[in-house]
């Protein structure tokens, strides 16, 4: 049986007030107006709204807190490497403000392994953070705000295909199905006796200790979706347009919602089409590496 997120309804939610196509919607020029901008400052207001809805979602910490953790500790990891190395910085900067540099007192095969910090490479890696972590958020509060009962008319509501939208609704089941799967599992296992505690050796070895775990959930899988394309098959699945169970209609609120996301976006594409929202680093920073 396909499960899904960890979904309840919530009455003083900001997000469930809302159609969810209104919010798919709006979630889609949110995106794509973060991703025109470099500039901090711009990004802030994103992030105002990233922090806002999260706040305003219902959605309580312990429901979200492995989630939560798991974004910033990736994001965090993911903007140090942007600053050590500098990659994908250059594509938006040109000049590099030397801060300091530091270089190993060892040499590998004549090579010394040394670090510049740039004003530039470290506000880069703020900027990175501030972006990666707004679109973090809003995507994370989907699932856990959006009545699975509504995924397959929702995506079909948008105007994609019936067969594309039931596979959207697929893979937002396969996620949380599969872990289940993986759990009980994971217990069954255990229950026999499999200590995956004591696993030991390289990792050739580690993966092929773990085939009493990975073995059984894969082939569950496979039949899974056999079981799922023959039940498609059995109702004529993709022979003519299909009728949904649930109905969707907009309201006021809704209209103004899609109306609020547009405006954003094309503002968004107005400012960076006129140049405004580039890569910017404070002037004092600037002036602390001399230049």
């Amino acid at each position: 049986m396909l499960v899904a997120w960890r979904y309840r309804k919530r009455e003083k939610s900001f997000i469930q007030s809302f159609d969810p196509r209104a919010w798919i919607m709006f979630y889609g020029c949110f995106l794509f107006s973060t991703l025109a901008f470099w500039d901090a400052r711009y990004l802030l207001f994103f992030a105002f709204i990233a922090l806002f809805t999260l706040l305003t979602s219902g959605v309580r910490w312990d429901e979200i807190r492995r989630a939560i953790l798991f974004i910033v500790g990736f994001v965090l990891i993911f903007s140090f490497f942007t600053f050590l190395t500098g990659r994908g910085g250059t594509e938006v900067y040109e000049q590099e403000h030397l801060i300091r540099r530091l270089e190993a007192s060892f040499s590998i095969f004549g090579w010394t392994p040394a670090l510049n910090i740039t004003v530039e490479r470290a506000f880069f890696g703020v900027s990175m953070f501030v972006r990666v972590f707004s679109i973090a958020i809003m995507t994370v509060l989907i699932p856990y705000s959006l009545d699975p009962a509504f995924y397959g008319v929702t995506f079909r509501g948008l105007g994609l295909p019936d067969k594309i939208a039931y596979a959207m609704d697929l893979t937002m089941r396969f996620i949380p199905t599969f872990s289940r799967d993986f759990q009980l599992t994971m217990d069954a296992q255990r229950a026999r006796g499999f200590e995956l505690e004591k696993i030991r050796g390289g990792l050739f070895e580690q993966v092929r200790k773990l085939g009493p775990l990975m073995v059984p959930v894969t082939i569950h899988a496979i039949i899974g979706s056999e079981d799922i394309i023959d039940a498609m098959d059995l109702r004529a699945f993709g022979i003519g347009p299909r009728t949904w169970l649930q109905n969707l209609i907009y309201q006021f609120k809704d209209r103004i919602l899609i109306g609020v996301g547009l405006a954003i976006l094309l503002f968004s594409l107005a400012l960076s089409t006129l140049g405004l929202g580039d890569f910017w680093v404070p002037p004092a920073l600037l002036a602390l590496a001399g230049g």
